[in-house]
């Protein structure tokens, strides 16, 4: 009897050939590349450094495209939103010390976000490791220790042979649900050594794929067939796990009402009559959850955003399908099901029977009348008209991404996303600095559509030096700027709490001037004209930014 694996490890003629034959002139760095390579990888991110120049050495003899960015925090937010657009993992080069170290507030949002980024960062020799006292360049006493509480998994090499395995175990386990970040560490002799290992090929990491275990579906379809006022609240796993359509036909079957979380923003239509749109910060959405029979969460662990603040109680039962167990009733108790949401959806699909409700859709449109009505009574058309313009100018098609800005605020609530997988921000960690090098990640990924990205004039400033690099690849990005003044919703926090705003004022460049001396056309908007500047700029190729001055406010949440 012949298994499939044997098939698998008996080697062709031509690789006999090619193993016994290597190419003269390799070392470490190439067998890094050749790894990924192997595994899929066609893109790579990063920023050289002495300690990781063998890597860097060995792309040019490999056909992996290589994308630098100017810091590496923006490296990492590039290669965070290039996994998300993708669902690939994505190769972050790093170097040592201050380099590596400079990644790790993307590090956590790729972990908060689970996006599947694979950073390889380089060490001092091997040498000088274990003790902090040898004098090397950019040594710390334990980097690894950095990267453990922020990344799924850390993966150590220390000598060439072990490269390829460490790669493939860490390129698995960043594709394994829940996706993550990992990080892979190389010594710097390690990578310059030549090696007489043959080239690294037919790798095989494929993800663990995790299944429900049936008696769980089948007591949660025997609650959802009999429920009186079941509610589905889609997380992010809906969108990351591709089960937009799945999500549909199962409230569609039942009959349900679907919310989608900050971060689920496109997992359900959001002009289809079951749906509650995204209107988390809002009691009238919060009480209509709260009075649900049967709860499914698909996909969210109900965190702060998701859960109105910890304000959320549900009364009736909760069923949370989860891929991070340690997600599992977290915040709320209930029938937890560790699995992929596409699986555990499908699964759902085939046991649930269908029901009708013919309140169902009137309830939803009651509950958003009431949000719309409350909204509305704050005088906040400047926000709202803005949103739409946005809208209007945006290609249903087009991902945008957003900073951490008062607009991007109103969007995790208010902006109908249109398709699954094109609104993403920095809400899973709160970092500054996302929307630009993420927005470069994704056209990358697809340079054949526009990205929008959104920021404020402060959170602008981390990513400036990232207009070289748009306009270095030539990428589709348009960056809208709203330019405040400053911190606009720190400004705000801190009025509400103290009276005043402290830290929160900022000089600011001329963002137009600016931008053109790199190379990047730019434009002065104003709200009237918004839908009209940006539009152009989306439509027009490279890069561009738009600049909207304006102050924005944010409407009221209600928590309780």
């Amino acid at each position: 009897m012949t298994h499939d694996h044997d098939l698998v490890l008996r080697p062709t003629a031509a690789q006999t050939e090619a193993a016994l034959n290597p190419p003269a002139g390799r070392n470490g760095g190439d067998l890094v590349v050749e790894t990924l390579a192997g595994l899929g990888a066609t893109t790579v991110f990063g920023l050289p450094g002495q300690h990781a120049l063998g890597m860097f050495d060995a792309l040019r003899r490999s056909d992996l495209t290589y994308v630098g960015l100017r810091v590496e925090n923006n490296a990492g937010f590039a290669a965070d939103a290039y996994g998300r657009i993708t669902g690939e993992a994505a190769p972050l080069l790093l170097s040592t010390g201050p380099g590596a170290l400079m990644s790790l507030a993307a590090l956590q949002e790729a972990a908060a976000a689970s996006a599947p980024v694979l950073a390889v960062g380089s060490q001092v020799p091997a040498a000088g490791l274990g003790g902090g006292r040898h004098g090397y360049l950019h040594e710390l006493r334990d980097q690894q220790a950095s990267f453990r509480d922020v990344v799924k998994s850390v993966h150590i090499v220390r000598t060439a042979s072990q490269i390829p395995s460490a790669i493939a175990a860490a390129w698995e386990s960043a594709l394994t649900a829940p996706h993550g970040p990992v990080w892979v560490e190389i010594p710097q002799d390690v990578l310059l050594a030549e090696t007489i290992l043959p080239v690294v090929t037919a790798m095989d990491a494929g993800p663990e794929e995790i299944a429900p275990r049936p008696e769980l579906t089948a007591v949660a379809a025997d609650l959802l067939s009999r429920a009186e006022r079941p509610v589905i609240v889609a997380g992010g796993g809906v969108v990351r796990s591709d089960a937009s359509g799945k999500l549909r036909a199962l409230a569609e079957k039942l009959d349900t009402p679907v919310v989608t979380t900050f971060g689920g923003k496109g997992a359900f239509p959001w002009q289809h009559p079951l749906s509650l749109q995204s209107w988390l910060e809002d009691r009238h959405t919060t009480d209509y959850l709260e009075a649900a029979d049967v709860l499914l969460v698909v996909g969210s662990g109900l965190g702060e955003l998701s859960s109105n603040y910890h304000t959320f109680a549900p009364r009736g039962r909760m069923i949370q399908i989860e891929a991070d167990a340690g997600k599992l009733e977290s915040n709320h108790a209930g029938i937890g099901i560790h699995a992929d949401a596409r699986l555990a959806l499908q699964a759902l699909l085939e046991t649930v029977e269908e029901r009708r409700d013919p309140t169902a859709a009137a309830s939803v449109s009651a509950v958003l009348a009431a949000v719309r009505a409350r909204i509305d009574a704050q005088g906040l058309t400047l926000e709202q008209d803005l949103l739409a313009s946005v809208r209007q100018a945006l290609p249903d098609e087009a991902p945008s991404f957003w900073d951490m800005t008062i607009l991007a605020y109103w969007a995790w609530s208010a902006f109908d996303a249109r398709r699954p997988n094109t609104m993403h921000s920095a809400q899973g960690a709160g970092g500054l600095g996302y929307a630009f090098p993420a927005a470069i990640g994704a056209a990358t990924a697809d340079p054949t559509r526009p990205v929008l990205a959104v920021s404020g004039d402060g959170g602008a400033m981390y990513s400036i030096a990232e207009l070289a690099t748009a306009r270095q690849y030539d990428l589709p990005v348009t960056w809208l700027i709203v330019d405040d003044g400053g911190y606009g919703i720190l400004r705000e926090y801190m009025t509400d709490a103290f009276g005043e705003a402290t830290g929160t004022e900022l000089a600011r460049p001329d963002f137009v001037a600016l931008a053109e001396s790199f190379g990047v056309p730019a434009v002065r908007t104003a709200p009237g004209t918004l839908a009209q500047d940006l539009a152009k700029a989306l439509a027009a190729p490279g890069p561009s930014v738009v600049v909207l001055p304006a102050h924005l406010r944010m409407f009221a949440p209600t928590h309780l």
